[in-house]
């Protein structure tokens, strides 16, 4: 069962994760960031991995903890589903064009967290949303999911394009990297016997 829930509890923020990589998209996920919501549930529906979130956050002083917490407690979760990993893909990538969007991601269950961003925005706010939020949420992730990511724009005019670009073309990286392999069916992806 590739599943795991997650309970992440801090003096600024309360948050549960549940998710499932063998689901189908399903998402229900309410941080009280209404454009966070929207960008979880894109990453959920496009890696094809069930995800909920409730999250309690200081949204008084900024939305920062709540994304940030969000990603690392996401993060952790993943770790959890995934176990030893012996039998999945491991790797994954893929360019996503969106509109005037294009953003290419790609990404290692190694273990070894790192991330590459090359995004920038044409905008500060996507609402009342700091663009630079975006990049928060994906250091979190990566960081306690153990993941190396890069993810690059490579082109974008419209700034919420470019972020849901961003979010959508990690989950379908994500998406490929889970799932497993049906030639190495309990076989860890690795000559060196650990991940």
């Amino acid at each position: 069962m590739r599943r795991a829930k997650i309970t992440r509890d801090t003096a600024e923020t309360q948050i549960e994760v549940e998710l499932d990589l063998d689901g189908s998209g399903r998402y229900d996920n309410r941080t009280g960031v209404g454009f966070f919501d929207h960008m979880l549930d894109q990453l959920a529906r496009h890696s094809l991995i069930d995800l909920t979130v409730r999250a309690r956050g200081d949204l008084q002083v900024d939305d920062h903890h709540t994304v940030e917490d969000t990603g690392i407690a996401i993060g952790k979760a993943l770790v959890q589903a995934l176990g030893d990993k012996t039998g999945i893909r491991r790797y994954g990538a893929f360019h996503l064009a969106m509109d005037d969007a294009l953003v290419r991601a790609a990404l290692d269950l190694s273990g070894r967290p790192f991330l590459v961003w090359n995004v920038d925005f044409p905008a500060q706010k996507i609402g009342s949303f700091d663009t630079e939020l975006v990049r928060e949420f994906f250091q979190a992730l990566s960081t306690h999911g153990g993941i190396t990511l890069h993810v690059d724009r490579l082109h974008g005019l419209n700034a919420h394009h470019i972020a849901e670009a961003t979010f959508k073309a990690v989950a379908r990286a994500l998406r490929e990297a889970v799932e497993p392999d049906p030639r190495m069916a309990g076989v860890l992806p690795s000559t060196k016997g650990a991940l």
